[in-house]
């Protein structure tokens, strides 16, 4: 519920006249155990500015001293004075002293509420204790139980006083309710209010002991407020809760409250105060963690398509680089290759000449050379685009293709287990697979030494999504404590992976390296592959 300035008048002459007349309204509803014009006092003294002080000092001192000369003067005006004057002069030393401290007129949070509880709690007992000395200096000899019973009075009725209208007027002045709240309040009042009061006055018409029930039972629409409208429902209620209570004491005859049905009163006011201020902090803690949600999931949300933008870049790159190879591939392929035929025919057509110059030898020497170059250019282009992969398909070309043999020529093992339809899969996805198994392949011949290299594949489809899970292991030497810098080998594999999408773990084992890739891919293709 929003906050809203002061509404104070502007001048002090408009702020007296009204504080005036606010104070011959509440004046006939004054009695010992409920000090309606104190809580007034209490107040005004606490939402007006200090230069304003003495206009409302003014005003109060004009009201009373019109109520009284109306009631005449018993004790005179030295008795006047002697009676007046001491208790707002008290208030307000101590509301200075609590302002210069930074009291703020605030029931925002259940701190606030329990610092002016408080400073209310302080400045009754200063006034009371004042009350208290020039009760013994009116009276010669005042008797302890005529002493015991103004101090609880004094006590009792300022303290419910502050409890009843200080909310009311921080309500007012300070923190108005919006229209809508308003509107929800007034539907609630009418709902639940005005029932319970005429329930309360059905049992306070009747003996003892319903009227004390009707006293407890009065807490029940106040603890509802307070904890659907927070602190200014718990204030509004329980102001109208102790207006109806009082009128029915007076109508049913009960006549003043008692000190008891007054205590209830100020202790069950303290709670519901306390209780709706809670209720707004929880809510508006509420409201900051769902709009922190919000901010958050529009993050996520960023997050998450910036995250897309990435792995579409890195799958550009990688595509970009596939296509690279494949170009540098069919370039070597269709120019190296054929200079290298060409080569052979020239040789082999000039190979009786040579016989006839005695020079077999050179080329026999030149035909080796000339194969070696041929093997040399065909696990180049193995390298940057394996034909068998286009050629057979993926499952072929990891079973029988040049990854087998070349861990066979180096003596290594090559055990396979592959499960599924790579048809499922798009064609990057596949390209991924085999480039990760031949680099650990590599990885096992030149670097770990190993006898046994071990690949398992499972292609499957899950929520309309392909999945490929990879695992690869082999028994060599394991990873080194520190990687070499400059190496592109497992980095490689994990940025291609990375680039899909795809999570990439090297798992720990005893002996060797264990890997376990898991793919996604997001399109299905219909293209055949060969299986």
């Amino acid at each position: 519920m929003p906050s809203k300035s002061s509404v104070l008048p502007a001048t002090g002459f408009l702020l007296a006249v009204g504080y005036f007349l606010l104070w011959l309204l509440l004046w006939p509803t004054e009695q010992p155990y409920w000090m309606l014009p104190y809580g007034l006092r209490f107040g005004a003294l606490l939402l007006a500015p200090m230069r304003m002080w003495p206009w409302l000092l003014g005003a109060e001192f004009a009201a009373t001293g019109l109520l009284a000369a109306i009631h005449g003067l018993p004790l005179g005006w030295t008795g006047f004075f002697l009676g007046e004057v001491p208790e707002p002069t008290v208030v307000a030393i101590c509301l200075w002293l609590m302002r210069r401290a930074k009291l703020h007129a605030s029931l925002r949070d259940p701190e606030d509420v329990a610092r002016l509880l408080l400073s209310a709690a302080f400045t009754v007992a200063a006034t009371t204790a004042t009350d208290a000395v020039l009760l013994a200096l009116v009276h010669a000899s005042p008797t302890s139980d005529l002493m015991i019973q103004a101090l609880g009075q004094d006590l009792l009725g300022n303290y419910v006083g502050v409890l009843l209208v200080v909310p009311l007027l921080v309500m007012l002045m300070r923190a108005r309710l919006a229209k809508r709240a308003m509107g929800r309040l007034l539907m609630d009042g009418l709902l639940v209010l005005v029932p319970s009061l005429a329930i309360l006055m059905v049992l306070s018409s009747h003996a003892a002991p319903q009227p004390q029930f009707a006293r407890v039972l009065s807490l029940a629409p106040v603890l509802f407020f307070a904890f659907r409208h927070g602190w200014r429902g718990a204030s509004l209620s329980m102001l109208i809760s102790s207006l109806g209570m009082t009128l029915m004491d007076h109508i049913s005859g009960h006549g003043i409250p008692s000190a008891a049905g007054e205590l209830f009163l100020a202790v069950a006011g303290t709670g519901a105060l306390m209780l709706g201020s809670a209720t707004d902090a929880l809510r508006r803690s509420s409201e900051r963690v769902a709009e922190q949600n919000v901010y958050l999931a529009a993050v996520n949300r960023r997050l998450d398509h910036l995250a897309r933008q990435l792995r579409d870049a890195a799958r550009g790159n990688l595509q970009a680089e596939e296509n690279q190879r494949r170009h540098m591939a069919a370039e070597l392929h269709d120019e190296l290759g054929q200079n290298l035929t060409a080569i052979q025919t020239h040789l082999k057509l000039a190979q009786s000449r040579l016989a006839q110059a005695g020079m077999d030898d050179i080329g026999v020497s030149i035909n080796a050379i000339l194969g070696h170059m041929r093997r040399a250019l065909h696990r180049l282009l193995d390298d940057l685009r394996p034909a068998v992969l286009d050629e057979f398909g993926l499952l072929r070309a990891l079973d029988e293709g040049p990854i087998r043999d070349l861990l066979n020529a180096a003596g290594v093992a090559y055990r396979t287990e592959l499960r599924g339809d790579p048809r499922l899969l798009d064609d990057d996805t596949r390209t991924v697979i085999y480039r990760l198994v031949q680099e650990s392949a590599t990885n096992a011949v030149k670097h770990a030494h190993a006898d046994v290299f071990q690949l398992r594949l499972r292609i499957g489809e899950r929520q309309g999504t392909a999945l490929a899970l990879l695992d690869i292991r082999d028994n060599g030497v394991g990873l080194p404590v520190r990687l070499p810098r400059g190496g592109r080998g497992l980095q490689g594999m994990r940025d291609r992976v990375t680039a899909l999408g795809g999570l990439f773990r090297v798992r720990p084992e005893s002996q060797g390296v264990h890997l376990r890739v898991l793919l996604r891919s997001s399109t299905q293709t219909s293209d055949v592959a060969r299986t």
